[in-house]
């Protein structure tokens, strides 16, 4: 029997980088995972590219540049969820023993300001139905009501992802902040401060496969799932304006949850590193409850127990997740995918969880698509 194993990693640092192209950025990420996996560049037999915003053929700009071509290439979008989805491609292909090594990477030049997408209609973008801090602004006010989250809860998840920027060199953001600091911060749209939200940015990521034996030491891709949401559930929010006053759907966030970790034959309890969406702070106190990290209603009391601090029995987004990092779309899951396998390797410097065997990814797209990957060493 096969397993999938991440044999090799690279990232170019998140942030903004005038008179560099997205194509200079992804060829930063594939060299690096390239020779840390020690495959040259004729030595995958396939690519999958994750991106939103590069244009066409993205992936073979990048490639084309290293002289790699000739195998297949694929551009793979789904919103933030994009590197997932490329890796779930990947992953698929050689469990089907398609092919043995396979390389997946992702990277986004960002437009400054609100992120807009053509998924929505004029009209939806019009009246706020889009991907929008109101949007997100009605998520978060739902959450404050049904989980008792309030807007300190908000800000020290904000002050938790920060401060563990501060160990991160490929974070956009690096400096820590406080609670006050958070707060004092403009208000764009009640609950949420300007230090709330993540900011769209550029940067790559790149993650080569290989298929390994079961019984291999390295760190494997126990399991990988994208899931798009049930009809009726948009964005995850179930608010009023979307039509939806009690809904009991579940998210995509959960549909994927679901389907890795029972790939993965394990369970929330088994994990022991987590990196998810903080598109917001108040998404990342909703993964909390829809990855199943506590029971419907708990984040907020999660956050208070200090589980997810570093040190804590789960630490979440030890990278400094969106909040510090900001988020080049197509390269975020990979990017979360680099940094457990920094985990699970012991490689992680000042932000190393302690023993880390089991670690989890969560990005959502548009709140359309929903990708969680499973590693485990």
């Amino acid at each position: 029997m096969t397993a999938v194993e991440i044999a090799g990693i690279g990232l170019h640092p998140f942030g903004r980088f005038e008179g560099k192209t997205v194509t200079e950025m992804g060829v930063v990420a594939v060299r690096q995972a390239l020779d840390d996996a020690g495959v040259d560049r004729r030595g995958f037999q396939a690519a999958f590219c994750g991106t939103a915003y590069s244009g066409v053929a993205a992936g073979h700009r990048v490639l084309d540049t290293l002289g790699a071509t000739g195998g297949p290439i694929v551009d793979v979008e789904a919103g933030c969820a994009s590197g997932g989805a490329a890796l779930m491609m990947a992953a698929g292909a050689i469990a089907a023993g398609e092919c043995d090594v396979i390389l997946v990477f992702g990277m986004e030049k960002m437009p400054k300001g609100i992120i807009r997408s053509s998924f929505f209609a004029p009209w939806q973008e019009e009246a706020g139905l889009a991907a929008t801090p109101a949007y997100f602004a009605l998520r978060a006010q739902r959450l404050m009501r049904e989980s008792g989250v309030t807007g300190e809860h908000l800000a020290e998840v904000v002050v938790k992802n920060r401060a563990n920027g501060v160990n991160n060199p490929d974070a956009m953001f690096r400096k820590a902040v406080t609670v006050e600091e958070v707060l004092a911060s403009r208000l764009v749209c009640d609950p949420l401060h300007l230090w709330m939200l993540c900011s769209p940015n550029e940067g790559a990521a790149a993650v080569v496969l290989r298929a390994a034996p079961v019984s291999g030491k390295g760190v494997r891709l126990a399991g990988v799932a994208l899931r798009s949401h049930l009809p009726g559930n948009v964005l995850s929010e179930a608010t009023p304006m979307s039509g939806l006053v009690d809904d009991g759907i579940p998210a995509a966030t959960t549909l994927a949850g679901s389907a890795t970790f029972k790939e993965a034959g394990l369970g929330p309890s088994d994990l022991d590193v987590v990196e998810l969406q903080d598109t917001d702070a108040a998404r990342e106190l909703l993964s909390y409850e829809e990855l199943g990290l506590c029971p419907a209603g708990d984040a907020a009391k999660l956050l208070e127990e200090g589980a997810t601090r570093m040190g804590g029995r789960l630490p979440v987004n030890p990278s400094g997740g969106l909040l510090s990092k900001g988020e080049p779309l197509g390269a975020s899951a990979l990017g979360q995918v680099v940094e457990l396998t920094r985990q699970l390797r012991g490689d992680a410097g000042p932000r190393q969880v302690d023993g880390a065997r089991v670690a989890l990814g969560h990005t959502v797209g548009r709140g359309a698509n929903a990708s969680v990957v499973i590693l485990k060493r």
